[in-house]
């Protein structure tokens, strides 16, 4: 079947095939000037067509994550520049962002000041390694990193992304626990409907269903808590809902089926975001460091969407007022611009690793990008940006409005819950029967077209703007969203 992206993958079979490929060239061009509504791509009512100049040389090469490839590449939405607010589409069509690219664009896009820093660690120092070595831009980014954490969370282990941040974080809870003479803690408790990446730990202690099924049997002695989503409950709570703090005492129960001595850690979201904004009822996450404690489990805080300001504060452990054990962080680390991650390490923890000869590693673990200078350049320059600009404390600022604006389109058609905390919001939608999800993705098909970024999941829409965003710019978003979900069946 005739691709226009396939022209450029078609030269193998030698100079006879060239014909082939000229004509092939040839219908792509008298498709491009076509002028009919489906224009390049028929199949989808509305697409707009792309300038042979801004069309890829071929899209079946890249696997897509997380995306119907098929599906996409019929109709593709292309972005292909980006500053503060807002994307530029590959047909000229301005795109706010409403989902901080990936919840991880905090401080806006095309920020001058991560650019040149960027641009001058290349040119300075493109790579240097952290095994055995260092350098100083990695030192300078922890020490950072570290004074914005709360409590005594002063050591960080860098990683390359918020999945490799949760592995990481698992296995310094387990040779914690073997250090001190506690081997047999190997339990790994997560909760239903969790995300923590896509590595086989963090699949392991998430919850989210298709993420685990289709990778055999995972890792083995993890149990789950139960989430904590309740609509008849909770629908359209602002902030913290009320009920549900008493599932946390779930994790007595699994203390009591396993035996403290199995158990090395908890680890959930203070905010659930990939699963669809679940925002933890109040008291709970307290009263889970409380069983923690009481039992001697880390407990792990996942702050790859909260952290550096979505809530308002630098991470949401400091929102809710409680102290983890560890923290991980990536997204806002660099604002989106080059892959980095963190583990926030409380000084007791690290402390267990140090009680050994002064030659030896203290732990078995790294990755050849952790700590890279480019990285660590981009960091530091993004929480600059953030202390210079106040940004977290525009978010506080701003939640309320953002509040009020979500919270707006209750009473439109389908909408069955909204919930939010901070500067995230999720709208959930009624499924279709026997079409789960469909609803959702054609509210975010729609909405690009008509200048918005959204994030789904199932049939939740999640709402998680950079925290430079404006009042009218929250309005037009949410305007943009109100106009989406009245037209769609």
């Amino acid at each position: 079947m005739f691709h226009p992206f396939n022209i450029f993958n078609e030269t193998r079979g030698g100079l006879n095939d060239f014909k082939r490929l000229n004509d092939k060239r040839n219908s792509l061009s008298r498709l491009l000037r076509r002028r009919d509504n489906g224009g390049l791509f028929p199949s989808f009512s509305g697409a707009r067509p792309m300038s042979y100049a801004q069309m890829p040389n071929d899209l079946e090469a890249f696997w897509m994550p997380f995306t119907a490839n098929r599906q996409f590449k019929a109709a593709p939405r292309l972005l292909v520049s980006a500053k503060d607010m807002h994307y530029v589409a590959a047909d000229g069509h301005k795109v706010m962002d409403g989902a901080a690219g990936l919840w991880c664009v905090n401080a806006g896009h095309g920020r001058q000041k991560i650019v040149e820093a960027v641009q001058k660690q290349v040119a300075e120092l493109d790579f240097a390694p952290t095994f055995q070595m260092g350098h100083p831009k990695a030192f300078e980014a922890a020490s950072r990193v570290a004074a914005l954490l709360p409590g005594d969370l002063d050591r960080i282990f860098f990683a390359n992304s918020g999945s490799e941040a949760v592995d990481t974080a698992l296995k310094i809870a387990l040779a914690y626990h073997r250090a001190r003479g506690e081997g047999s803690r190997t339990r790994l408790i997560g909760r239903e409907r969790g995300y923590h990446g896509v590595g086989f730990g963090g699949i392991s202690v998430g919850g989210i269903v298709n993420n685990r099924k289709f990778f055999g049997g995972l890792l083995t002695g993890v149990d789950h808590l139960p989430h904590t989503h309740n609509l008849e409950k909770n629908a359209y709570t602002k902030g913290e809902p009320e009920w549900g703090a008493h599932l946390a005492d779930d994790l007595e129960r699994i203390v009591a089926l396993h035996d403290a001595s199995t158990i090395a850690a908890v680890i959930v979201e203070p905010v659930a975001g990939s699963t669809g904004v679940l925002v933890p009822p109040k008291g709970y996450l307290k009263r889970l460091r409380e069983i923690c404690d009481k039992y001697g489990i880390l407990l792990i805080f996942d702050e790859v969407i909260t952290g550096f300001g979505r809530l308002g504060s630098a991470f949401a452990s400091e929102h809710f007022g409680v102290l983890p054990d560890m923290v991980t962080m990536a997204k806002g680390l660099t604002n989106g611009v080059i892959p980095m991650a963190a583990v926030g390490v409380r000084e007791p923890v690290f402390q267990a690793f140090m009680q050994g000869p002064e030659n030896a590693m203290e732990l078995f673990h790294g990755y050849t990008y952790s700590g890279h200078p480019i990285a660590s350049a981009a960091a530091i320059a993004t929480l600059d940006l953030y202390r210079e600009e106040g940004l977290f404390e525009r978010a506080a600022s701003l939640a309320p409005y953002f509040e009020e604006a979500a919270h707006a389109l209750k009473g439109l058609p389908h909408v069955i819950d909204i919930r939010n905390i901070g500067l995230v919001a999720g709208i959930e939608l009624e499924s279709r029967p026997g079409k789960v999800g469909a609803r959702a993705y054609e509210s975010l098909v729609k909405c690009f077209e008509q200048g918005l970024l959204i994030r789904t999941t199932g049939d939740i829409i999640a709402l998680s703007p950079p925290l430079i965003i404006e009042k009218n710019q929250i309005d037009e978003l949410f305007g943009i969203l109100s106009k989406v979900l009245r037209d769609i069946d």
